[in-house]
């Protein structure tokens, strides 16, 4: 089934794409899908990623992203991580509703994603999905967490960029970001600019940034009158990525070793031998991060 789907999905099938997103959502064939990827060239991409608070307007400011980067002529993958439903396990989708999707746009996937509490606030198996995404060949991977706090930095191994919100009236909440999801961003943005108090949480916002160990931009930006969002998009579209993003040998690593749980059952197996051996050589650093997913392919490959 796997294979007849990646057939489809080499020949630009929304539907298997969808489908494939679908099983890795639900944790099924991750080993399959990750060593039929592993076959495929991946195109050029930039990854991006959207954090911050709660209500912050992350989904509105992707929605306008959305259409800038469309009207440049370049296709856009978003992958919306919601809170998970107590109810139905889903994702509650009400990010989808802010964003533009046409049916008939070729050039624009929106996929909403259940993101479980506790979870660094984005989804499981968010690696794989964002790989199939960037085998398909969109131009841009979004990712947007959902309202995320102070130790929710997991998405900083996927994204070539993070793109932290901030917006008025926080007032001790920005001091709140600077204590943890601060270092991981890029980019800092005033979101909802238009209101009162924009300058002032301006002001603080560059303060915050300045202390920080590598550059990190600050911008205004309104996704109500559009002030900023072609700069925003400038900034992400030269920035020099995050070394690994999606690549990152540890976020692969990580994702093996949820495949390799369900190949190798027994603890004296030879695959476990394996799949310890090369965790404990990359932790020591006597396996480098460039022949870490080699390595890892290796072990998926081996007979089980």
């Amino acid at each position: 089934m796997t294979d007849s789907l990646f057939d489809r999905f080499r020949g630009g099938d929304r539907l298997a794409l969808t489908r494939l997103l679908t099983q890795v959502a639900r944790g099924e064939n991750l080993a399959e899908i990750l060593t039929s990827l592993s076959a495929i060239e991946i195109p050029p991409g930039r990854v991006v990623a959207v954090t911050g608070s709660p209500g912050v307007g992350k989904s509105s400011l992707i929605g306008k992203l959305i259409e800038h980067i469309r009207g440049q002529g370049e296709s856009v993958a978003v992958l919306a991580c919601d809170p998970q439903s107590p109810y139905s396990g889903g994702a509650l989708l009400g990010d989808r509703f802010r964003m533009p999707s046409r049916p008939d746009d070729d050039g624009v996937f929106i996929r909403s994603l259940a993101a479980v509490s506790g979870h660094g606030a984005i989804a499981d198996h968010l690696p794989l999905m964002v790989r199939l995404c960037r085998a398909f060949g969109f131009d841009a991977v979004i990712i947007e967490t959902v309202g995320a706090g102070q130790g929710d930095t997991a998405v900083r191994d996927l994204a070539d960029v993070v793109v932290l919100l901030v917006q008025p009236e926080m007032g001790d909440d920005l001091q709140w970001e600077k204590a943890g999801i601060l270092e991981t961003a890029d980019v800092l943005v005033v979101h909802k600019a238009d209101l009162p108090g924009a300058d002032h949480v301006l002001a603080q916002a560059r303060a915050a940034a300045e202390p920080s160990q590598r550059p990190i931009q600050v911008l205004r930006i309104s996704s109500k009158t559009g002030e900023g969002i072609a700069e925003l998009w400038q900034a992400l579209a030269t920035l020099e990525p995050r070394q690994g993003g999606i690549r990152n040998a540890r976020e692969l690593l990580r994702l093996a070793q949820q495949t390799l749980a369900e190949r190798f059952q027994a603890a004296d197996s030879a695959g476990s031998a394996t799949w310890r051996r090369l965790t404990e050589d990359f932790r020591a650093g006597r396996l480098p991060p460039e022949r870490a997913g080699e390595a890892v392919l290796t072990v998926l490959n081996e007979p089980s």
